[in-house]
């Protein structure tokens, strides 16, 4: 016995009305849900001309203080502990991130530059022979990922840190490559956890009143009480809480 599978056709105008009316719909929806995407992974990453600071809005989730564990690739039996402080760090109209690395097994601090005039951000770290290396690259894909070549032994190297987790989760990934290779080997990779977060927390974020981002220090200026995120944060709105309130404000009324 065979059997018809063709749809039957509507026997009203109201039949047409309601099957165009569900059809436009459905289109309406994939193109917002396809929309949607397309602005997710084309947020800007800093181009060249951009305002360092706002530029450097970007890493706000790196901001705070970090517990992590260290996996090696090279010895998978080889664990260890670190914990890192990032801070914002104003200077007059320069400005920049700061990162503490006390119990890093590599380096000790760094700072975090947008370089305006190349469209790129720079890493300088300082590792414990007290040698600094320069890092530079791009924010894309909400991760920023840098390199350097070793004047020495033409090895590129490869740092990548992203933020994961609504924030609660903080990655930096070291990988090398050697001359005349085409693909990166990861080395080691930490896995820090903001102090003081757990996962799936719902708790109401406060704003810091410089940057934006998570305020989590208390400050004071006619008897209100502001937060800040960190404490570089912190000295910029001792130093002048006033303009940092008009900043503000003016950033609310524009819709920031």
């Amino acid at each position: 016995m065979s059997r018809d599978f063709r749809v039957a056709k509507p026997k009203s105008l109201r039949s047409y009305i309601a099957i165009w009316s569900y059809t436009m719909r459905r289109v309406f929806a994939a193109l917002t849900i396809l929309g949607i995407a397309f602005c997710f992974n084309s947020l800007p990453g800093g181009e060249k001309g951009d305002d360092p600071r706002e530029a450097l809005q970007n890493l706000q989730d790196f901001i705070g203080n970090w517990e992590g564990n260290g996996t090696s690739e090279v010895n998978k039996n080889e664990i260890w502990k670190e914990s890192i402080h990032w801070t914002w760090r104003f200077k007059g109209k320069d400005v920049s991130l700061a990162v503490d690395m006390p119990s890093s097994k590599q380096f000790k601090s760094g700072e975090i530059r947008f370089l305006s005039d190349k469209g790129l951000y720079q890493l300088t770290l300082v590792d414990k022979a007290n040698v600094k290396q320069d890092f530079v690259g791009e924010w894309k894909k909400n991760a920023l990922t840098l390199e350097r070549l070793d004047p020495a032994t033409k090895e590129s190297q490869q740092l990548k840190l992203n933020a994961a987790a609504g924030g609660v989760r903080l990655v930096m990934t070291y990988s090398t490559k050697a001359e005349n290779r085409t693909l990166y080997n990861k080395q080691f990779q930490v896995a820090y956890t903001r102090e003081g977060e757990v996962f799936g927390a719902s708790a109401k974020k406060i704003e810091c009143i410089v940057t934006g981002g998570l305020g989590t220090i208390p400050v004071m200026y006619m008897g209100q009480t502001y937060y800040v995120c960190c404490t570089g944060c912190r000295d910029a709105f001792n130093e002048n809480p006033s303009k940092i309130l008009q900043e503000y404000t003016a950033k609310k009324r524009g819709g920031k």
